[in-house]
């Protein structure tokens, strides 16, 4: 009912009685709205969404931005493995001379040594022979007197003891604390001068003696020494104990 009076409404200014004159043309309503002019209807519902459009191109970079804060330090990573060596660099320029050092503590060197010979002929057997012809004695180990040497420096020693035979054969022994350790005989041969020797190395420990004697009877004492024929005997210290100070 309300929608025909509409309509009615709407067909007034159709009939209208015809003129000689043409008359201005009214504006025509947009045929999109009902009754254009007149009044306006309802508002309609709203309609369905409509499908997205397709994507558009992409647009220009925009200007740069600020720069941000510095982030937190992360955590270590793990060791790399190592590289191959390089080559070789150029030889460096010598450096300059070290301060001189402070001095040392000088090495002392321990000496002990004698070398002593014969002035009278046929010693006593039995007995340390003496030989009271001095050839070197600085320390003073050896006793002319008693014809011992006397170890002051335990360690290490070397004798030796060269004789002229001469009238009788000859035994003699080396003897360390009242105890033989080495012999030499040589026999005498009738109108003619020959030569005993012997040496040996000994460990001697402080206080220790060393010394010479023939050995046996009075047969066996050929020892012979004058202006031209010397009997000798002989010892030093080849290294002191490690311990000794």
């Amino acid at each position: 009912m309300r929608d025909s009076a509409g309509f009615l409404l709407c067909s007034l200014p159709l009939v209208a009685p015809c003129c000689t004159e043409v008359a201005a043309p009214d504006p025509q309503p947009d045929p999109k709205t009902p009754c254009a002019n007149w009044m306006g209807g309802a508002p309609g519902y709203p309609g369905h969404n409509g499908l997205p459009g397709r994507d558009g191109k992409d647009g220009k970079d925009g200007l740069k931005g600020e720069k941000g804060e510095q982030g937190l330090q992360g955590s270590k990573g793990d060791q790399g493995e190592k590289g191959t060596p390089g080559p070789e660099g150029p030889r460096g320029f010598p450096g300059y001379p070290g301060l001189k050092g402070d001095k040392g503590e000088g090495a002392y060197v321990y000496r002990s040594a004698f070398s002593v010979g014969l002035t009278e002929r046929a010693p006593h057997p039995n007995v340390p022979i003496r030989f009271s012809k001095i050839f070197y004695n600085e320390q003073n180990h050896y006793d002319a007197s008693t014809g011992k040497f006397l170890c002051s420096i335990p360690g290490m020693y070397y004798f030796a003891y060269h004789l002229t035979v001469y009238m009788s054969d000859v035994k003699v022994s080396l003897y360390k604390k009242d105890k033989a350790v080495i012999f030499t005989y040589d026999q005498f041969q009738t109108n003619n001068v020959d030569q005993a020797s012997g040496s040996v190395l000994l460990h001697l420990s402080s206080g220790d003696e060393v010394w010479l004697q023939v050995y046996g009877e009075g047969d066996n004492n050929g020892v012979y020494a004058d202006n031209i024929n010397d009997s000798t005997f002989m010892g030093f210290l080849l290294y002191p104990d490690l311990d000794f100070h």
